[in-house]
């Protein structure tokens, strides 16, 4: 698969892994096949990375620079990689922010990126860039444009609060995957985070019809939204369980039908850390505030709230996985899975990852486009919900919401 695109004044691609796995695994760079050459009057630029990750590219200015940003890739090797340009001056990389990577090449003089790709090939990634010569002018007008919107953290805090449950409905937040700068996987014209999207908004009016759920997307639009930052708008809202909506691809071999994912035993320790690092104290744990703790302390009482919330988790995929079946819908052979996605990694709150389907399979892209399919299964979903809402209710001794 293959994304071109020519460059006014900054170039954003992504490209969400084409295989399962965990979302926060890191990249790493192949120095024996990337390399900087120089490629008439310009500059031709090959990185090769293990897997494909959101990434986008700008320039900057005293001094010239070109800028690459990726999720999570480790560019210890640069340094390795073979260069043969007196256009390029000097090469660096480091951390740009939690979760994120940034290599910057110090440019000899003004430039433009004229175009800028990103093939995938059996899970592999190759970034392919070109820059020309251009005017100072010209390079002074591309460094000053500021990020675009797609680009900015979003602020969960500001969104509305809703009070903590008391037998009302069920708060849920439906999380449709990608977005913005990272489309996701994309065949024959369609592309994962707009088919998630359409998908979560009908599923959110279905939940709200009667007055059972109430329904809270991480987004609403085609923007993009940090993986850290889903859990936060599900905490600031109150949810009681989060449900996270993709439809993947497979690179190879042959995979149909629905999968549940929750978050595997293997990851309950890195999560713990990575959450006591990565996120504000008073965000990681709803009702206790951490602020004041250490991260023994906090890492503590994270594991207390994971023992308690994973029995629930279990009983959620279970009674999701009952309801598609009795519909008569296909799942996957091995229908409820567990793996280290960024997006479970709550301490607190119940949350499963839904592959409703995948778009490497051709009978599944049919499903994900129809109507009537797409009815069935919110119908399927919304029921399992309800049964689980049931279940836990009278395991509590409360009243079903």
């Amino acid at each position: 698969m293959r994304w071109i695109l020519a460059v006014w004044a900054a170039i954003w691609m992504q490209v969400h892994p084409l295989v399962a796995q965990e979302l926060s695994a890191i990249a790493r760079l192949d120095p024996a096949t990337s390399g900087i050459t120089d490629a008439g009057q310009g500059v031709a630029l090959t990185l090769t990375l293990s897997q494909p990750v959101p990434w986008r590219v700008r320039l900057l200015a005293d001094p010239p620079r070109l800028v690459l940003d990726t999720r999570e890739v480790d560019w210890t090797q640069i340094a390795s990689v073979a260069q043969d340009s007196d256009s390029v001056l000097a090469l660096r990389a480091g951390v740009f922010r939690p979760g994120w990577s940034r290599l910057v090449l110090e440019l000899a003089g003004p430039m433009a990126v004229t175009s800028a790709a990103m093939e995938t090939e059996t899970g592999a990634a190759r970034i392919a860039l070109r820059l020309d010569p251009a005017s100072a002018e010209a390079f002074a007008a591309l460094a000053a444009k500021p990020e675009p919107e797609g680009w900015a953290l979003p602020a969960p805090a500001d969104l509305p609060k809703i009070l903590p449950h008391t037998g009302g409905p069920l708060v849920v937040v439906l999380d449709p995957g990608h977005g913005g700068l990272d489309p996701g996987a994309e065949r024959e014209g369609h592309k994962e985070a707009d088919l998630m999207l359409t998908f979560a908004r009908e599923f959110k009016e279905a939940l709200q019809r009667d007055g059972d759920f109430l329904v809270v997307l991480t987004r609403d639009d085609d923007v993009f939204v940090p993986l850290e930052a889903r859990i936060s708008v599900a905490r600031a809202v109150g949810a009681q369980v989060l449900i996270s909506l993709h439809a993947d691809a497979l690179a190879e071999g042959e995979a149909t039908g629905a999968t549940l994912y929750t978050l595997s035993d293997d990851a309950t320790d890195m999560a713990t850390q990575a959450l006591a690092e990565r996120h504000d104290r008073d965000d990681l744990l709803s009702g206790v505030d951490l602020t004041e703790q250490d991260d023994l302390i906090a890492n503590v009482l994270m594991d207390m709230a994971r023992t308690e919330t994973a029995p629930k988790v279990d009983r959620l995929a279970e009674s999701l996985k009952v309801a598609i079946k009795a519909e008569g819908l296909r799942m996957h052979r091995h229908p409820i899975q567990s793996g280290g996605f960024s997006v479970l990694k709550s301490p607190d709150i119940p949350s499963v990852l839904i592959e409703l389907g995948f778009l490497s399979s051709a009978r599944d892209l049919a499903r994900l486009t129809d109507p009537a399919w797409r009815a069935r299964m919110i119908g399927a979903l919304r029921a399992g919900l309800l049964a689980w809402a049931a279940q836990e209710a009278a395991l509590s001794g409360a009243t079903k919401p």
